[in-house]
Parts: structure tokens; sequence; C-alpha cells
């Protein structure tokens, strides 16, 4: 049996070109590596072609284009015979939509508020203008609706099969209200002159009997369409009465019939940009095709956990990592739920179960605790690696470039709030305005609060949200936290400050909203139910702000050091003392110590080890300086400028120049392509020259064209040979940078994950680029290879990655010996002394007298001679303090002091097995960052 806490966990990333069986055939590779849990994409059954996954369509079935269930089957029987568990990314918080695919979606929208799966939608029925009946928005036309119309792109079909009808544009199928049948058989009967043909006048009796508001009814409609399709010779005389509805420029009547028929149904059709600003139902952030779920609703809540809940009653799912969890109404009671089904699955409360959160903390956020959640996945621990490992006295010098560059202040604050802004004018407006109507609503309802017009509740709440600092607090029906409730309080105040208009009440009118103190015992009757709809709903609103604005905004507009612009990071970061660090570990161990820690995942913006060679940026920035200076003026030349256009722009360029460095695999036959797409995505994420809404095809262009010009020899010899020189020394700090990342997150207190194939160099961008396949065949073989390392000529070939993989696998068998001591051992800071001492990070991990001592270096620059070497330990001129602790492979057991030249003799990292014999000396605190 695999051990309750996962040793280790290896993500994989499934689609129809790595299925289940694929997986399988990687399971002994892993077990060999050291894992021990399996941790996989959504394996439901998602929309078809998907890459990733996330588009879930139906919860209670497996996947078919992964093997169906079936090949689940053999996957976990194969983890069973390896003794491996299994962790699933669960999709709790939306669905996919639109197309034809997902049978929920197709029942609201023929049935609308009626449909039993309308409360599983979160659907504002009312809010579309201009439309006597309610009904959802279907932003999916390409063009106008009427030019859609006219060009004859939407078509009233008739299924044969079913007996039922639907609208289709292209591959959406819009299914008509039965409702609607009667007045559209008449009409088909009177086209085709059928009226006194047998079929025809069955056709027409049936219609007769259902006449009448909403006939046929729910009940009624299946006895309807069986009914209809079973009229011998009905299906010709529809198919050929269709024609009254075959709209076209030419066709007026048959264009208005079609028309009117549409607008009579649960949902209105319209032109994709209409998203943003008419939308009403919750999406996954920006999504068009992905729909909010209201897993609050108690059925909604069983039936897409119900095969989650049967793996784990069959104990063939032994964890759950939870997406978006940001994105419920109430996570408080969502977990209690969860924890209620885990208990019953069991069939009692004995047998643990794991389970993980997708969560981005804010700096100096704490995670809120959550019934059953062992922690986060680990983005803020990724983070926290990255800062301790980073110069900080090279940021200042690169906060001085950034600014010559960008022309404007190293401080974040004032980009993220014009990104904000950005995202509220354009991908998240409609949400903004269903809950400022909801707020007006709520003030209209009693004489006191009256007089606060839309415009300026607007106002107030958009203020709100700009200074709001986090992605979401976690109230719950009966209030919010102290916590949450000073968060609430401090916006607030911050919002009043930047306001210009008379306050009168406004703002404590929209505290007591949004903490719900406007409904207490003794307040002014407000409406509860609208009150709390809003308090809920604005968290679910500002996490998706949060997002857009900073992840996929932000972090593409702000390029000081792209290695700190990580999801869940701070592109504005400082350095992270090691007394600081070693602090936070302590706190975990206490707090959260079996959370995920991750340095790579499918969001990360950049492979593991791009990041570790960007970091070194900061450790040179003269000499990048001088690089940078150079290659603008020798790239002058690819520039696109017409007018105002500068394709790429300055601050673009600075950043293309960083994620050059980063990936850099001049080997790669596709790298010029890849970083074509890549620069792409980013300059539509950053929504400056460009954006998804709005693509500028001639900056795009300029952009293409100039990576392609930098990249191609007989144009940039001079660029190239500069550019791979001083890659060539990145290359090297940067992998001895990653030897110390994953020493840290394997032996710092969490479970360490690993993303697929990173277990050798990973120079991947963001995604889809670090979703391509892994050639694990050849993982397999090299690290068969690699049985009985011998690390000096490992050294030697680094380049190839089989360092990495050995180095990975001795971790991860370090933490399979000593189990107690990484799962529930203590965290013990260790002090390192001399000349360059604060080049080390050093800590023993202790569970009784059983213990590790980890040693990890940082700052290579002045120890490879600016990565023009492999470090030599015999000048590393520190000595580690492990006094309380007898080491093995020492000759002197008892010494109390070990010089590192002796410790790390082939690789700047070290992890010893020891004992515990008495009390340690405190690490002393280091001043520098």
């Amino acid at each position: 049996m695999p051990p309750a806490i996962p040793i280790a966990t290896y993500r994989l990333q499934l689609s129809a070109d790595f299925d289940f069986d694929a997986a399988t055939s990687v399971v002994p590779y892993l077990k060999s590596l050291g894992i021990t849990h399996l941790y996989a994409s959504p394996f439901m059954r998602a929309r078809k072609g998907s890459a990733h996954g996330y588009d879930v369509i139906d919860h209670a079935q497996f996947n078919p284009e992964l093997g169906g269930e079936d090949g689940f089957e053999r996957l976990s029987a194969a983890l069973r015979q390896h003794d491996l568990g299994l962790i699933l990314d669960f999709v709790p918080n939306h669905v996919g939509v639109h197309f034809a695919d997902n049978p929920w979606w197709l029942d609201v929208l023929e049935w609308g508020p009626a449909s039993p799966h309308a409360a599983s939608f979160d659907i504002d029925w009312e809010q579309l203008p201009y439309r006597a009946r309610g009904g959802v928005l279907l932003p999916i036309i390409g063009s106008s609706y009427g030019q859609a119309l006219e060009n004859g792109e939407i078509e009233l079909r008739y299924d044969a099969a079913e007996g039922s009808f639907s609208a289709w544009y292209f591959e959406h199928r819009l299914p008509i209200a039965p409702e609607r049948y009667g007045e559209i058989l008449r009409m088909i009967v009177k086209e085709t002159g059928a009226e006194d043909v047998a079929a025809g006048k069955e056709i027409l009796a049936l219609a007769s009997r259902h006449q009448g508001p909403r006939r046929p009814s729910r009940k009624e409609a299946p006895a309807f369409k069986s009914e209809l399709k079973a009229i011998s010779g009905a299906t010709d005389i529809i198919e050929r009465g269709l024609e009254a509805y075959r709209a076209g420029a030419d066709r007026p009547a048959p264009t208005l019939s079609l028309h009117h028929l549409l607008e009579r149904q649960h949902y209105k059709l319209g032109h994709w940009r209409l998203a943003s600003s008419d939308i009403n139902y919750r999406r996954f952030f920006d999504v068009n095709t992905l729909a909010g779920l209201r897993v609050e609703d108690a059925g909604t809540f069983d039936a897409v956990h119900r095969l989650v809940k049967r793996l784990i009653a069959e104990d063939k799912l032994q964890g759950l990592r939870l997406d978006h969890i940001d994105g419920l109404r109430d996570p408080v009671q969502y977990f209690q739920r969860l924890r209620r089904l885990v208990r019953d699955a069991h069939g009692g409360p004995s047998q643990p179960f794991y389970v993980v959160i997708e969560k981005i903390l804010g700096e100096h956020e704490k995670l809120t605790p959550f019934a059953g959640v062992h922690g986060t996945t680990g983005y803020e621990w990724m983070n926290v690696i990255t800062q301790v490992l980073t110069d900080g006295r090279g940021l200042e010098p690169l906060d001085e470039i950034w600014r010559q560059i960008s022309n404007q202040s190293p401080k974040l604050e004032p980009i993220l709030r014009e990104a904000k802004r950005r995202v509220l004018e354009t991908l998240l407006t409609s949400e903004f305005t269903v809950l400022t109507r909801l707020l007006a609503r709520i003030a209209s309802g009693h004489y006191s609060t009256r007089d606060y017009s839309a415009d300026s509740l607007r106002q107030a709440l958009e203020l709100y949200v700009l200074h709001f600092p986090v992605y979401r607090t976690y109230l719950t029906s009966s209030g919010p936290s102290d916590h949450d409730r000073e968060l609430m309080s401090t916006t607030i105040e911050r919002a009043r400050a930047d306001w210009f208009a008379a306050d009168d009440g406004i703002f404590d009118f929209l505290r007591d909203t949004l903490t719900m103190d406007l409904i207490k015992p003794g307040s002014p009757p407000h409406s509860a139910p609208r009150v709390r709809r809003f308090a809920l709903k604005v968290q679910q609103f500002t996490g998706p702000m949060m997002a857009k604005s900073l992840e996929d905004t932000t972090f593409y507009r702000y390029h000081r050091l792209l290695a700190l612009n990580e999801v869940g990071g701070d592109p504005a970061a400082r350095a992270l003392p090691v007394d600081e660090f070693h602090g936070m570990m302590q706190a975990r161990t206490r707090e959260w110590p079996h959370g995920m820690t991750a340095t790579a995942t499918h969001d990360t913006k950049r492979g593991e080890d791009a990041r570790a060679r960007i970091l070194a940026l900061a450790e040179m920035p003269g000499e990048w300086t001088s690089a940078v200076a150079r290659w603008k003026l020798l790239n002058a030349p690819h520039l696109t400028v017409d007018g105002n256009l500068r394709a790429p722009s300055a601050t673009f360029e600075y950043m293309l120049y960083q994620a050059l460095l980063g990936a850099w695999q001049p080997e790669d036959a596709d790298f010029p392509v890849r970083m074509q797409g890549y620069a792409l995505k980013a300059a539509r994420e950053g929504k400056e020259e460009t954006s998804w809404l709005n693509p500028h095809a001639a900056y795009e262009t300029g952009i293409k064209t100039f990576i392609e010009k930098i990249l191609d020899p007989a144009l940039s010899g001079e660029f190239l040979d500069s550019l791979q020189t001083l890659a060539q020394r990145l290359s090297l700090m940067g992998a001895l940078n990653s030897l110390s990342q994953i020493t840290l997150k394997a032996m710092m207190p969490g479970v360490p994950d690993f993303y697929q194939g990173t277990e050798l160099w990973d120079f991947s961008l963001v995604d889809p680029d670090n979703r391509r396949q892994v050639d694990f065949v050849a993982r397999a073989g090299r690290l068969a290879a690699l049985e009985n390392p011998d690390w000096e000529r490992l050294v030697d070939k680094w380049p190839s990655g089989h360092l990495k993989l050995a180095w990975t696998r001795h971790l991860l068998k370090m933490r399979t010996q000593l189990t107690d001591v990484f799962t529930n051992g203590e965290y013990q800071p260790l002090e390192v002394t001399g000349p360059q001492g604060d080049h080390f990070v050093a800590f023993a991990r202790r569970r009784d007298r059983e213990a590790a001592i980890v040693v990890v270096t940082r700052w290579f620059a002045p120890l490879t001679n600016g990565g023009r070497h492999w470090p030599d330990a015999k000048t590393f001129e520190a000595t580690l303090d492990v006094g309380g602790y007898a080491v093995e492979g020492f000759a002197d057991a008892d010494a109390t002091q070990l010089r590192l030249s002796d410790l790390l003799t082939h690789l700047p990292v070290a992890v010893l097995k020891a004992s515990f014999a008495g009390a340690v000396k405190p690490a002393r605190k280091h001043s520098r960052a």
C-alpha cells in the first residue's frame, strides 16, 4: 500500500496522445524513480480533442479518448502492482459548454429555468437587455447575428432518431424548446401542402393535442417526441418543410421566421465579443466555453462527485488535487461536504485521504484552514525557493535597468492597478455589471439607501475591487471571519481615499453589504437573500479579477527579472534572507507540513530550469546591462517601425532577451517556432500593443519577423555569437541553481511534486509548450544506467541532464529511507560560518534520533568565475556547525564542525544521514539578501 501522505508525486498530462495505457507503461519507471503517487490531470469525460482535460462535459464518466473505464482499470491494476497511489486533478468548479456534447447544458438550453440542471449553473436569467423573456446569452457567433442569419449559417434541423428540433450554428447545437414544436409542425405542414396527406394529418393532430402555454410540458415531451418519430412519412414532410425556416439574404420570409423562432428560446445568440459586456452565466475566468458550476447545490455536488466517490470506495483513488477552489461560492461548505463524502466512501472516518488545493496566496497571506485539506499545490513554496536563491544585491541594479527600459517606476502596484482597470473594462465587464445591478437593487430596497445611484455604486465597487489585495475572502452564509472583516475594512478605506465625489456614507453601505452586517438584527430591513448573494458572488469575482490582472496581464508587462514572474509569485519581490526562509520552514512544519512543493506545473510561465538560468542574471547585472545595450543596437535593423508602431516594443524586446536565455536550445529545430508562439501569447496577454480581443496584425507580424531574423545566423551572426556566449555561462549557473532548487524542494517540509519530464533539464515555455510529449522510454533507459552513479563523470557530462536525473532519484531514495523524518520531522536551521557562509543554506530534518543534514549552495557567479567552470569545492571557505548530530560518512562522527570543502566534493548540494544526540546551536541571522 502507498503511504497515506505521499513521499513524492509525479504529474502526468493525459490526452488522446497520452492515454491511460501510455500512463500504465510509465508506472514502473515512476516506481524506480522513487515516486509514491501518480498525480493525473483530469480524466473525466472532456471535450473531444482536449489537450488538458479541464473542459469536462460529464463528471460521471471516464474520458473515452483516454481509454474509458477499461483503460483506467488497467492503469489502476498497474499502480496497485507497484504500490503507487493515485491523485486526481479534479474540476468541481466548471464544465465545458456550447457545441453539442454536454447533456446538462443542452437540457438547460431546451428547458430554461425549468430544466432540473438549471440549478447547477450560475445563470442570471433576467439579465438580458431588450428581451421580453429571460434567457442565457450564447456568444458563439463569429460575425454579427444578423450576418450569420442572412448567410444561412444558422440552420433549423430535425433529428429523426430523437423526434427533436435543434438549430445549429456550425458545430453548436441549440435545442428548440418543445413548447414551440407545435408552431413549427404547423408551419411545416403548411409549407409542404401536406394537410390532406395521412402523415400530415397525424402531425397536425399531434400538435393540436398539445396546444396551450408551455406544452408539451417536460413530462409530456418524451411521449410527444416518440409519437412524432413514429409517424410514417413524417420525416420526409419535415425535411421538406424546413425550407420555411431556411434563412438567407434572398429569403426574407424564412429568415424572419427563423429569427422569431430563435428569439422565443431560452437563449439568445450573439457575437462572441458580447461576452465581455452582456454574458449572464458565470464562467471560468473569461473563457466562454467553460461555465461555472453551483456545487453549493447539494444535488449538483452529489452528481459531480459520483464517480470520485466510487473510486474512493474501491480504493482506486488516494487523493484529490482540487482545481480553482477560489471559484467556489462557499469553499468552507464544499470541503465539509467533501470530507463527509470521503468518510461515507470509506465506510468510516478511520482511513486517511490526501487533499490539496490549487490556491494562490498573496504576499503575507496565510492559507485558510479547510476541513480535510493538507495544503496547497505549492505555488507559494516554488516562489520561496526562487527568492532564497536570488542574489538580492543584483535586484537594485535590475530595478534601474527596468526603469530606463520602461520609463516607469519599478513599483508593481501602479502597473497592477492599470491592468485591473483594463480587465474590468474588457474581459470581465459582464460579471461586474451583474454585481453592480444587484448592489443597486439592494440599495433601492430601503428608503435609507435608495439615493445611492447605480452609477455611484458602480464607481465605489470598482475602487474596492481595484484596491483588493488578494484573490478572495472566505465568507460563509453566517458572515466573515475576523481576518476577512479586517481585510475588507482596510480595502474600503483605501477605496474611500481615492474617492473624489461626496461620500454620504456610500462606502459604509458597501462595507456593510460586503460583510453582510447590513442584514444583522437591528439594521434597517434589506433583502437578506440579495445581500448574501452579492457578498458571496463578489468573492467569486475577485479571484478571476486578480488572476486575469496579475498572472495574465501584469506578468506580461513587468519584466524586471522574469524568474520572479511566476504563478503565485510577485514580479517585484525582494530576495529572501536565509533566516526568514528558516522561519517560514519552521512555521510550515507546524501548520502545513504535508502540502505540495512544486518547482514546475502545467500553470508555470516557464520550465523550472529556464527560470533557474534567468535567476542568475541577478548575479551579473552589469554584464547583463552591457549585453542588452549591444543587442539592441545589433537588432535595431530587424525592428518593424512604421509611424508610432514599433514591433516589438522596447519593453517587450527586453523581455524577449530574458526569455531567449532561459529557454535557449539551439539544437532544437523547433526553437524559433516555439519562441514565436510564446511571444504571440505573451504580447496578447499583456494587452498593450495587441490582445486576444483585438489582435493587432501588424504588431504581431513584426514580433514574428523580429524573432525569425534575430535567430537567423545569416542575418544575425554577431548577435547569436554574443547570445550563445552568455547563454553558455548562464546554462552552467542555471544548472547549479537547479540542483539547489530540487534539493530544497525534496528536503524541505512538504511533499515534493515533479512535473512530467522535469527530472531532466526542462527549458519549456508557458503552455501549451510545457505540454509537449515526454520521451519516457529514453528516461527509463537512462535511469537504469544510473543505478550506481559516478558523480564525477556525471558532472563532466552535466549538459545531458543525467546528473539531474541521478540526483533526483538520490533525493527520493533518501526520502523513502527516512520517510518519517521527512513526513513528520522537525526542521532545524544549521549555521554556516566563514567568508563564504552567505552562499549556503543548511538545515536538519529530524524525527526522534533519525535525521538528515541538508546543504545547498547559492549565488554561483563568484564560485564559477561567472559561469565559466564548475565550482571547485576546495575553494569553499565555509564551515557547517552540526553540533548535536553525528553525520554518517565522516571519520570523526562526533565532529561539530564540517568544512564544506570536504562535504561538497563533487556537487554543490549534499544530503547526509545523521543521528541526533543533543542540542543544536541556533543559526545566526543573515542580514544580506
